[in-house]
């Protein structure tokens, strides 16, 4: 009897770790759709977007918003230059590779989450900002958007979200500085958050939470704001990606921002 549970619990053990690969693999270290690597190389037909950014851009944690605006605007091509855990740091060094290699006429900026979570001091947050829209700037010529950064958690009285506000107000005085456009991402979702009551999950992320929710959508197939109204969240899954909801805010944003730009041309 003790040969056939070992089989099965090591079947079971397979099963399991195959399982945590996949969902590793989907969530973490899959490529974006259509990224510079596959994208950059070939002549443009099309208007070039690149949306950079970190994992909130990449769009396997959370709501893949640069997928929805690639569907609804057939005209552009949509570059996806977000990377999983990417801070102003790492965007600054691969900025010449990822976004001017590209040659596009537009580019979203939302990047910086990361650098409030790792206690990036604010100097050297809009020192890199600062840097990566002067060099898109100036080797592109693309027309710029930078994005404010998004809530830490739904509590917007936390600490981190009263930290959080310093790096928005950088971002839209850099925006301003450098003729570059302001979308206010922050200000949308505080507006949802404000209408649903004062009482709000605050900021608990952790790589076993963001693991867990991944779970849940790729195994299960959940979606994204199920899996966020089981632990009391609206528009942040984990308290940091965007849910279907929150995703949907950033789209109706930039699409707003892209309907009003002038036709481009590749």
């Amino acid at each position: 009897m003790k040969r056939p549970i070992a089989i099965t619990l090591c079947l079971l053990l397979a099963a399991a770790l195959c399982a945590a690969g996949a969902v590793m693999y989907l969530t973490f270290l899959r490529p974006a759709d259509n990224p510079p690597a596959d994208a950059c190389g070939q002549p443009a037909t099309r208007p070039r977007v690149v949306a950079a950014g970190a994992s909130m851009t990449q769009g396997s944690l959370g709501a893949n918003w640069v997928a929805a605006l690639r569907a609804g605007f057939p005209a552009y091509e949509f570059v996806n230059a977000g990377s999983n855990g990417d801070t102003t740091a790492g965007l600054l060094e691969r900025v010449g590779t990822d976004i001017v290699a590209c040659r596009p006429a537009v580019v979203t900026l939302l990047i910086g989450t990361n650098d409030v979570r790792d206690g990036v001091p604010l100097d050297r947050y809009d020192a890199n900002l600062r840097a990566i829209v002067d060099r898109v700037k100036k080797g592109t010529g693309a027309r710029v958007a930078l994005m404010s950064l998004p809530p830490l958690g739904e509590d917007l009285n936390a600490p981190v979200n009263r930290t959080l506000t310093g790096y928005n107000a950088a971002i839209q005085k850099i925006a301003a500085q450098t003729g570059s456009d302001y979308l206010p991402l922050y200000e949308r979702l505080a507006d949802v958050l404000h209408r649903g009551g004062d009482t709000r999950p605050a900021y608990d992320f952790g790589f076993p939470l963001a693991f867990a929710v991944a779970a849940q959508h790729y195994l299960l197939g959940r979606t994204w704001d199920e899996i966020a109204l089981d632990g009391g969240r609206e528009l942040l899954v984990d308290h940091v990606h965007l849910t279907d909801r929150g995703g949907a805010v950033l789209t109706t944003l930039t699409t707003q921002w892209l309907n009003d730009l002038p036709t481009a041309t590749p």
